[in-house]
């Protein structure tokens, strides 16, 4: 009877990255080259397994799928013989695998490579052997993981693309610069659609304090999608937020580039100002913190004022009060207070005053900010409202663009309704015409409204003045400042 066979094939990547031929063979040609070694053998292959894209060296084989499924199809007596291409390919742990090998023998399951042969036990040199070949294998790995990080490092310094998914605010370009293979490299440049998206994100973290949940709110709600046009998602605004590659520097792991002007987007001064606020968001002593714990609430000093005698934060309590009119109806009020922490808990011992009222101390505290940026008016209007103006202006871009691809489209149903509109005169559809005028009147009527849109957003890009309001800070660009409101500082 012949013996039973089970075949495991596995690849590092869809490319292997090693220059020797075998280990650049994929899958289909080593499934045939154990194919025929077992038919040469007179075995008979009674099951198939592959690996693609699982490295040998750095996933642990008890987080390996398929050889899991071989070693309980092992535990069943479902096969006699365990056939690699290479013994690698079972792994290259050389503190693991050895014994991975020697685990099949202890079942009564040989194990055999078409290149190396059979792996036996049956005595203490070939443990030796069997430890020394992933020793080696091992040892491989990690030379080609160094090559890579270094080839890789060296890419980055050059300022050559390292490849993978292009970051957002780029696209790729052709370089002029061809590889062995006759292949032209391709380079980074800006895209400046999108990098005027990335430099509103910056803006609205340096000088609106947005964390990256409300700013990805903050785009969606503008209608201002990602490359694929879905809605942001929080984590892709972080990773842009914190992305180097938008000053200018290229990054491979621990490696970075000098920085270049050509394809930075933000400047680094600004770049580095953002982290250092979503750094200081993040801590948790006061002393070490400059800057407000967040930018949102109803309270203007929430999570920002303390104590002035014990230090403890003042907290927000709410509670509620009935007032009873005169008819005997009764009226609920909110009242809001800053609440010392430490004394109302009685974690420390306090002498100053339990609470303080909301809109009486933030009141106070409005007043004094109004008068120093009263002081600071003909400086702050002119940095303000210019802000506003650009930020305002990448909007209309994008209300632009959004009513240029709904007149699009538009437009060629309004063309498929008159190529049948013809079908009925010349008697070769069956649509009542009626129906079909009324279909046009109503689509032409959308084209006019569309094209109409795009010819205002037109006049207002061209005249560099924008009449809606501001979403940022209540200002309307072109109009004169209005009372300006900063809340949450300490």
């Amino acid at each position: 009877m012949a013996e039973r066979v089970q075949c495991l094939y596995r690849v590092s990547t869809t490319k292997q990255v090693d220059h020797d031929e075998q280990d650049r063979a994929d899958i289909p040609v080593r499934r045939k080259a154990c194919r025929e070694f077992a038919d040469r053998m007179g075995w008979t292959i009674v099951g198939e397994e592959q690996e693609t894209g699982v490295s040998g060296y750095k996933v642990s084989a008890n987080d390996r799928d398929k050889l899991q499924l071989i070693k309980e199809r092992a535990e069943q007596g479902k096969f006699d013989i365990l056939l690699v291409f290479m013994f690698d390919r079972l792994g290259r742990k050389s503190d693991e695998t050895p014994f991975v090998v020697e685990w099949f023998c202890k079942k009564g399951i040989k194990v055999w490579s078409v290149n190396e042969g059979e792996q036996r036990f049956e005595s203490h040199t070939d443990r030796l052997t069997n430890y020394i070949r992933f020793w080696q294998a091992d040892g491989e790995s990690q030379k080609t993981s160094i090559r890579t990080k270094t080839a890789l490092g060296q890419m980055v310094q050059e300022g050559r693309f390292r490849g993978g998914k292009t970051p957002f605010g780029y696209k790729l370009v052709k370089s002029g610069v061809f590889i062995k293979r006759k292949h032209e490299v391709y380079k980074l440049a800006i895209d400046e659609e999108e990098a005027g998206i990335v430099r509103m994100m910056f803006d609205l973290c340096v000088s609106s304090g947005f964390g990256r949940w409300r700013m990805a709110n903050f785009l969606n709600d503008h209608g201002i999608k990602n490359r694929r046009g879905e809605n942001w998602h929080d984590a892709s605004v972080g990773a842009i937020l914190h992305n180097p590659l938008y000053k200018g520097i290229l990054r491979s792991g621990d490696t970075y580039s000098e920085p270049f002007e050509e394809i930075q987007i933000i400047p680094p001064v600004t770049f580095d100002l953002a982290q250092k606020l979503m750094l200081e968001r993040k801590m948790e002593n006061k002393d070490e913190r400059h800057i407000p714990l967040n930018t949102t609430g109803q309270s203007l000093l929430s999570g920002n004022v303390y104590c002035g005698r014990c230090g403890g934060r003042l907290v927000l309590t709410t509670n509620g009060a009935v007032v009873r009119k005169a008819d005997g109806t009764e009226n609920r009020k909110k009242r809001i207070r800053y609440v010392c922490y430490r004394k109302t808990r009685r974690r420390f011992e306090c002498d100053g005053q339990t609470g303080y009222t909301m809109h009486i101390l933030d009141g106070m505290v409005e007043d004094i900010l109004q008068q120093v940026f009263r002081k600071m008016q003909a400086v702050s209007d002119k940095l303000i409202v210019g802000t506003a103006f650009e930020k305002q202006m990448t909007l209309l871009q994008a209300d632009l663009q959004r009513a240029k691809a709904e007149n699009a489209s538009v437009n060629r149903e309004y063309e498929s309704l008159k190529a049948e509109i013809m079908k009925v005169v010349q008697g070769k559809s069956l649509l009542p015409a009626e129906v079909l005028n009324e279909m046009a009147k109503e689509i032409r009527e959308k084209l006019m409204a569309t094209s109409r849109r795009i010819t205002k957003l037109n006049e207002e890009l061209a005249g560099g003045t924008c009449r809606r309001q501001c979403p940022y800070g209540g200002l309307a660009c072109g109009i004169p400042a209005h009372r300006i409101v900063v809340r949450n500082l300490r």
